[in-house]
Parts: structure tokens; C-alpha cells; sequence
């Protein structure tokens, strides 16, 4: 999910909230309670709900979610967060959905998050602007980036990097220009370490026949 209300542009795939494309910070908790309510709107989004999806099977006080609301409204400064007394939650302002480009078979994870790449060039890197945004320590504003072949061909995904400060490394390798990807290549970017995940649709297809004609 990629909205855009007023000046601000919540962005669920790469965790970012921005505001006049300036990065505003959420703890994760925080965010994924604004996530929430912006998927639901207009809909009241009731306390025990809110409770099971941030803390699964947790027992926490009132004051937890609380906090966590007066977190997002300081960040977001206008009243966009309404509160049923009693009952819960709704996010009470007009958000309109931002097209995405088109994705590909590619991604990347990190903290057990994928991040899908799009065609073209793929810029990581701690600005928020970044097609990757990754906050992190020793991370550059301009890292690294991922070119995905517009025709989808995984033996032209290439990582570049960015003169960053820190260097980019495939495994201990470290990347200067055009090195090639393949699925699973561990690239450590600046003190984060990112996985580079690649679908293969044949050989996806192929184990489908395969288990089909076992049946």
C-alpha cells in the first residue's frame, strides 16, 4: 500500500513516512498502527484487533496503545486519527492510492522484510528519497543500486555502487560496477546485511508438474 494524504505519503512495502518527501520517524509498532488504520479507513478499527495484530497473543496495558497513538499523531500534527471512545480508532482524513511501477520477480529482504524491485534502476540507501530506504548505521544517502532488466532477465540483475563511504560486499567481494546477482547473494551494505531474492518461473513451473504428476 502507497497513499498520499495532504502532504504526506505513507509507503507500507518500504516502511517510509514522509512528509514534503522529508522522512518522519515512527517506532515499528507506530507505524504498522497507522498502516492499519489507513487500510481500514473509513472503518472504526476496535482496541482488541488493534491489540491482536501489534502484539499477537500478548497481554499489554492500555497505556501501550496509548503511547503509541500520541506517537503518530506528533508525527502526523494534524487530527487525522479520530477516537471512538469505548470502541477504538479510525483514521479520519481522504488518502488516495499512488500507482506503483511494475514490479518484478526480484526483491530483497531485510529484518525478514521483502522488498520488491522495480524496472530500471534500483537506488538503496538512507535517504529517504531512495527507491530502498534503509535507516541504518553506516548506510550512505546514495549506497548502492539494483538494475532490473526491463525484460525481467535474472541473468541481467546487476549492483552498483555508489562511491559510498562504506563499500558495498557480495559475500567478501567487494562491488565497484555492474556485478551481477544471483538469488541468495548476501550483500552487506554499510553495517546492514540484505538479501537479494530472485523467483524462477520455470523451474517454479517445473516443480508444480512435477508434484502434480505425483498425485
Amino acid at each position: 500500500m502507497k497513499v498520499r494524504f495532504g502532504t504526506f505519503v505513507l509507503d507500507s512495502a518500504s516502511r517510509q513516512l514522509t512528509r514534503d518527501g522529508a522522512a518522519l520517524h515512527l517506532s515499528p509498532k507506530a507505524f504498522d498502527l497507522l498502516v492499519m488504520l489507513v487500510e481500514r479507513r473509513p472503518a472504526v478499527v476496535d482496541k482488541p484487533a488493534i491489540r491482536q495484530r501489534l502484539w499477537p497473543d500478548t497481554h499489554v496495558v492500555e497505556a501501550s496503545l496509548t503511547n503509541l497513538v500520541a506517537e503518530v499523531r506528533g508525527a502526523l500534527t494534524d487530527p487525522l486519527l479520530r477516537t471512538v471512545h469505548g470502541v477504538g480508532y479510525a483514521f479520519d482524513g481522504d488518502a488516495t492510492e499512488i500507482e506503483r511501477p511494475a514490479s518484478t520477480p526480484f526483491w530483497i529482504v531485510w529484518n525478514d522484510r521483502p522488498i520488491v524491485l522495480s524496472p530500471g534502476d534500483n537506488v538503496i540507501g538512507r535517504d529517504a528519497g531512495c527507491d530502498v530506504w534503509i535507516d541504518a548505521d553506516g548506510v550512505s544517502r546514495r549506497h548502492a543500486s539494483i538494475h532490473i532488466p526491463a525484460n525481467g532477465d535474472k541473468h541481467g540483475v546487476t549492483i552498483d555502487d555508489l562511491n559510498s563511504t562504506n563499500g558495498t560486499f557480495i559475500g567478501r567481494r567487494r562491488v565497484t560496477s555492474g556485478q551481477r546477482l544471483e538469488n541468495g547473494d548476501r550483500i552487506k551494505i554499510g553495517g546492514v546485511t540484505i538479501i537479494f531474492r530472485a523467483l524462477d518461473e520455470l523451474n517454479a513451473k517445473t516443480k508444480r508438474v512435477k508434484q502434480s504428476g505425483r498425485k
